[in-house]
């Protein structure tokens, strides 16, 4: 089997958009979705472990515990909800939008439920936490799978898909800064906690559930696909041999594990260290605003030096950014590192989906079976168990370091193990990520021909399919499982 791109629809404005490019609502829509994604993630992210051992009073090791427990099993659970997405589809609705939009609310829901802890003793609380925080990451997985799959079935064209992904990260950071801008300055000793999070989790699930039904409303898919309901068998068939989503998957491991870290220890960094918690809606505004600058120019960036090449420069600027943050004499030299690591996993950030959507085509293009959510809950799979890792090895950094909960000062150690889960694990990490990719062995030129190809073998099937109506498309694709040019893929 092989697909095609569909005519595009008209724009909202009324102007049909060029060939090959994509409404421009469909940008702001699947901006949306990242959006709402991150009202979820991102809060749990930043948050959830300062909730636990401040406000729950859950201990550090044993929040770290249920992080690492809960994220690989939510981890493995991408597999089966990938399987379950490539088996749906509506005619309706098609195949990835249903997920969305009847996912939304129980998805936000279950972030209240886990800002919301009861007291009901120690082994009553931790079990509680152990269960709305796996059923959390259930509910996300069974969203964000449809959601990092629509990408590739919205278009084909490589210069969209950067756009996409610009767009989607451009979503998130919004989200992000909202939380750092307005959310963590709240997080001090002198508030109510309890009340500060049930507030804003509140408020995620009205604005949540406007921001998912935006994106199913707008993000249309318009790949067509021969084979409706993948098979078990067909989706095996997909991944094997699909070098290039290997390699990502280990990379991003590496890179996710370093990123959460960083991202959970973010915090405790700013406070603890150095007093300065006050200066966290600064981070967070740094970040924003070098995402809706640079962002629009990445997909130019790609363009001219390779997505394979911008990835591999953004994680050594981001090792060194974090490699700074960690040896920083003073909160101002810890910021200018983080503002400068923060530079370089902006280029990452965004070139990473359209690099998992590439891997789509080269599947594609060895087997003949489209199977998007297949392909995205593998890659997915390693990012929940960076998550796992980097959640794990934030709070396990705190535990060694000898972290007390409430302290107004914390000793020499705790703040050298607080330094290492903000900038040292991170900066190796990364660095090991940009290694990783030196051996990416699927180019920009080459992803170009596989998507040439397989366009050429639908074309071919259909001439065939005309002469002989006994013969489909989809098994015409098996008759020749060999790409025509396998031997070049490490070009």
């Amino acid at each position: 089997m092989t697909t095609t791109t569909t005519p595009q629809q008209p724009a909202a404005a009324g102007a049909a958009p060029g060939p090959g490019k994509l409404p421009r609502i469909s940008y702001f829509g699947y901006a949306a979705g990242d959006m709402a994604n991150n009202l979820a993630f991102t809060t749990a992210t930043m948050f959830l472990l300062v909730y636990y051992t401040d406000v729950a009073g859950i201990s550090a090791a044993a929040a770290g515990t249920l992080f690492l427990v809960a994220r690989i099993f939510d981890a493995f659970t991408d597999v089966w909800a990938g399987r379950v997405v490539d088996k749906t589809y509506t005619r309706r609705w098609g195949k990835f939008r249903p997920f969305i939009l009847f996912g939304a609310f129980p998805l936000l829901a279950l972030t209240f439920a886990t800002f919301h802890v009861p007291q009901i003793g120690e082994s009553g609380m931790l079990l509680y936490a152990y269960v709305t925080y796996i059923a959390l990451g259930l509910a996300y997985t069974f969203v964000n799978i449809p959601y990092g799959s629509l990408a590739a079935a919205m278009t084909q064209v490589p210069a969209e898909r950067a756009k996409l992904a610009s767009a989607r990260t451009i979503g998130a950071a919004v989200t992000g800064g909202f939380l750092g801008i307005f959310v963590a300055p709240m997080l001090t000793a002198d508030r109510d906690l309890q009340q500060v999070f049930t507030n804003v989790t509140l408020l995620f699930v009205v604005v949540g559930c406007a921001l998912y039904f935006f994106t199913f409303m707008t993000a249309k898919e318009r790949v067509e696909r021969d084979v409706e309901h993948v098979s078990m068998r067909q989706s095996l068939a997909n991944l094997k041999g699909n070098k290039p989503l290997l390699m990502l998957c280990v990379s991003t491991l590496l890179l996710l594990t370093g990123m959460i870290t960083s991202s959970t220890a973010s915090i405790y960094f700013l406070r603890d260290v150095f007093q300065s918690l006050h200066l966290y809606p600064v981070v967070a505004g740094s970040q924003l605003v070098l995402m809706l600058v640079v962002a629009p120019f990445v997909p130019k960036v790609v363009r001219r030096f390779g997505k394979r090449s911008a990835y591999i420069a953004g994680g050594v600027i981001g090792a060194t950014g974090s490699t700074i943050a960690f040896l920083a004499p003073s909160v101002w030299i810890a910021l200018a590192g983080n503002i400068l690591g923060m530079f370089g996993i902006l280029f990452v950030s965004i070139v990473i989906w359209a690099l998992e959507a590439d891997t789509v085509e080269y599947g594609e293009w060895k087997t003949g079976v489209r199977t998007e959510g297949t392909t995205y809950a593998i890659f997915s799979f390693t990012r929940k168990a960076g998550q796992a890792l980097g959640g794990a090895l934030g709070a396990y950094a705190l535990a060694v370091g000898g972290y007390v909960a409430g302290a107004e000062v914390q000793s020499t150690a705790a703040e050298w193990g607080i330094r290492a889960a903000a900038g040292l694990i991170p900066a190796l990490l990364t660095l090991g990520a940009a290694l990783v990719m030196l051996a990416y062995p699927l180019t920009d030129d080459l992803h170009a021909r596989i998507v040439a190809e397989i366009k050429d073998r639908r074309a071919a099937a259909g001439d065939t399919a005309a002469h002989d109506p006994h013969t489909s498309t989809a098994a015409l694709a098996t008759e020749d499982p060999q790409p025509p040019f396998a031997g070049t893929d490490t070009k």
